[in-house]
């Protein structure tokens, strides 16, 4: 059983622990519906009181139809619910109007009347950016456009709060931080080797995820750790085939020193790299990309093992 909770700004004390829905949306490796659901419920018997969900995590939103299902049987009131609205390089249209059917489409998959968090699934990028890439929006569309009607989301007791993706583009994610009304939460890569787990490397920017972390704790952002085991390059072996020149491959090969001091310390690589989250000062949850019990059993027993050493940190530290 979990045993630590952290503080989260607005939305009060969770789980360390966040079930992602990527995992269960078949995103990381395929799973069935029965094992899918069968993990929910084995995560909210541990303790884990945060579920983190997207529209796009499995086909036909497999993962928010999942739980909506799965809490429908057996409700769990006090377990938090967030889901994700993307706006993929959007400066045009209808934006209020596309977050809110996306928001309507979620809570209707999920049988809710609000989420207690919606998170800006896009990567937040400069007005002068050329060329615009896939999967971002517009620095001046999300001032002007997106927080507002998020603020508005709140305000009508839709949305309990609200969030960004703080991962690429550093210096966009970094204002959005200072300026109010800022995020009350932001997904940030947290991992031991620094990787990307190919979340970034389309963008050309170099990363900053421990900058982001510090700038959102001195600005009362709540920080979701995301990517503890960079998309598989942290664990043993992947779990799905990849071209060699994929990212998370490139990656999987650089962690061989990783794997072998899992190895010395006699812990699995998903463990340790799941340790390394969760020590890292100033993350209020890590979200776990598990996708059947076996693996979610894994990460909370290494839970369970509580803090890495200071030793043990500098000596993740010393293979980037």
């Amino acid at each position: 059983m979990i045993v630590e909770y952290r503080e989260f700004g607005r939305l009060g004390r969770i789980s360390a622990l966040t079930l992602g829905g990527g995992g269960i949306g078949g995103v990381w490796g395929g799973t069935d519906r029965a094992e899918a659901t069968a993990t929910v419920y084995a995560a909210i018997d541990e303790g884990i009181t945060m579920l983190d969900l997207a529209p796009s995590y499995g086909a036909g939103a497999q993962a928010e139809r999942v739980v909506g299902a799965a809490l429908r049987r057996r409700p769990a009131p006090d377990v938090l619910i967030t889901s994700k609205v993307q706006l993929p390089d959007d400066e045009e249209g209808d934006i209020a109007g596309r977050i809110r059917r996306s928001l309507r489409d979620s809570l209707a998959r999920l049988h809710r009347d609000h989420l207690d968090l919606v998170l800006l699934h896009t990567h937040l990028r400069p007005d002068d950016a050329v060329p615009p890439k896939p999967w971002v929006t517009a620095w001046r569309t999300y001032r002007e456009r997106v927080v507002p009607e998020f603020e508005r989301l709140r305000a009508e007791g839709l949305v309990r709060g609200w969030g960004i993706t703080a991962v690429a583009h550093p210096d966009t994610v970094l204002a959005a931080l200072r300026e109010t009304p800022r995020p009350d939460a932001a997904q940030v890569i947290v991992n031991a080797l620094g990787f990307d787990g190919g979340t970034t490397a389309f963008h050309g920017t170099p990363p900053a995820h421990e900058a982001i972390t510090r700038s959102a704790n001195a600005h009362d952002v709540a920080v979701i750790g995301i990517r503890a085991v960079a998309a598989g390059a942290l664990t043993s072996a992947l779990d799905r085939v990849l071209p060699a020149d994929d990212p998370v491959a490139t990656e999987f090969v650089r962690a061989e020193a990783f794997r072998k001091l899992a190895a010395d310390l006699g812990e699995s690589p998903a463990a340790l790299a799941h340790r390394y989250a969760l020590s890292v000062p100033g993350v209020a949850t890590v979200v776990l990309g598990v996708k059947n019990r076996t693996e979610l059993a894994e990460c909370v027993a290494a839970a369970d093992r509580g803090s890495l050493t200071a030793e043990v940190m500098a000596a993740i530290t010393t293979l980037r």
